[in-house]
């Protein structure tokens, strides 16, 4: 199959549906035409990107891959193709970008164009030796803030939870007084203990107090997107830690507003589907 580009001039990503049809896989997103696309973004900023043996080395990915998997596939492609080092090579990623769009409550289905560069970015931007020896955190944390407006980098940042803590911790507590509802979302999305198909977080799911502060201050986040991340991240709590958290949430339920009580009531659900007596009552002081 030969390589023909698209011929746009400025950074775009491809359409994709709303949803996906019926005997299609969410490993579609990442088809061919995306790939066209990201190698058409690459070349647009870097001249020197060799785009028709990136597609085709794309085009090497075993036709079974699911979407995480494909994902990785195509980093480490990216990885082959771009300079060896972190710094240059994220920079020039960055610079593929599309215009954040801050109005969007949640990124639909086009937004996995971009988790290529989640992967990249957890695959190189922690080890010093991608870097000519450089710590790269700085410029992953830099990444991830701009890859989240975009998409989502509650993906990769899960690796600097687990192998930095205390430095990421540090930083997520800045940005959860960010402006911008997507970085503020990343703060609780990505420390979620069990963010379904990302990385669990053996520290967190352990004692998940270093979270709690984020948790407790988003509860008023002015976003539903928000709101909604902090009450599946204390879902994910209290499967290890019950009482812990019924504990906190009956702190909020007294003087709590529509907003808050739908956030609690979302939060056991889990429990109360199992008519755990305490989630029952949460949800009946929550109504």
């Amino acid at each position: 199959m030969s390589v023909k580009l698209p011929s746009f001039t400025t950074a775009s990503i491809p359409n994709a549906p709303r949803a996906i049809a019926k005997g299609s896989s969410l490993a579609d997103l990442l088809n061919d035409n995306a790939i066209c696309f990201m190698a058409r973004n690459i070349e647009l900023v870097y001249g020197e990107f060799n785009s028709t043996q990136f597609v085709e080395a794309c085009r090497l990915a075993p036709s079974d891959l699911a979407l995480m998997a494909k994902g990785q596939f195509i980093a480490a492609t990216l990885h082959q193709y771009l300079p060896a080092h972190y710094q240059t090579a994220i920079d020039i990623l960055l610079r593929t970008l599309i215009d954040a769009d801050e109005s969007s409550e949640e990124f639909g289905l086009a937004g996995f164009y971009y988790l290529p560069f989640s992967f990249y970015i957890a695959n190189y931007g922690l080890d010093a030796k991608y870097n000519n020896g450089s710590d790269p955190f700085d410029l992953s944390m830099q990444a991830q803030y701009q890859l989240t407006q975009r998409f989502s980098a509650e993906f990769c940042i899960r690796p600097f939870l687990i192998t930095q803590q205390a430095r990421t911790l540090e930083t997520l507590n800045e940005w959860q007084f960010d402006s911008n509802r997507h970085i503020r979302r990343l703060v609780s999305e990505g420390t979620r203990p069990k963010l379904p198909w990302g990385k669990r977080l053996p520290a967190i799911i352990n004692d998940p107090t270093p979270i709690l502060p984020f948790l407790c201050h988003l509860k008023d986040d002015s976003s539903l997107y928000v709101r909604r991340s902090v009450a599946n991240s204390l879902g994910d709590i209290a499967k290890d830690h019950p009482e812990l958290v019924f504990d906190l949430l009956d702190s909020w339920v007294g003087s709590a507003n529509t907003e808050l009580k739908w956030l609690i009531r979302h939060a056991v659900r889990y429990y109360a589907k199992k008519d755990h007596a305490r989630a029952l009552a949460l949800r009946i002081a929550a109504k």
